[in-house]
């Protein structure tokens, strides 16, 4: 009987082991479809611009308004 029990067990996990790793796989493809459309998408605003000078200040700005908040300068 305790040989019945351990088997059964046994059965049990692995059967949750592997719809686990059947799930995973199935999540893990969908997002990789995602990703796929996603640069897709990216590929075809490949010809946009992209101003670099207004991202620069952007970042600068944001940088100095961590310094406050981090209160370094007194």
């Amino acid at each position: 009987m305790k040989r019945k029990k351990r088997a059964a067990a046994m059965a049990a996990v692995y059967a949750h082991i592997r719809s686990s790793e059947e799930h995973q796989a199935q999540t893990f493809s969908e997002k990789a479809d995602a990703a796929e459309s996603g640069l897709q998408a990216c590929r075809a605003h490949a010809g946009t611009f992209y101003n670099i000078w207004g991202v620069t200040g952007r970042q600068s700005l944001m940088q100095a308004n961590t310094m406050m908040q981090l209160r370094m300068f007194k």
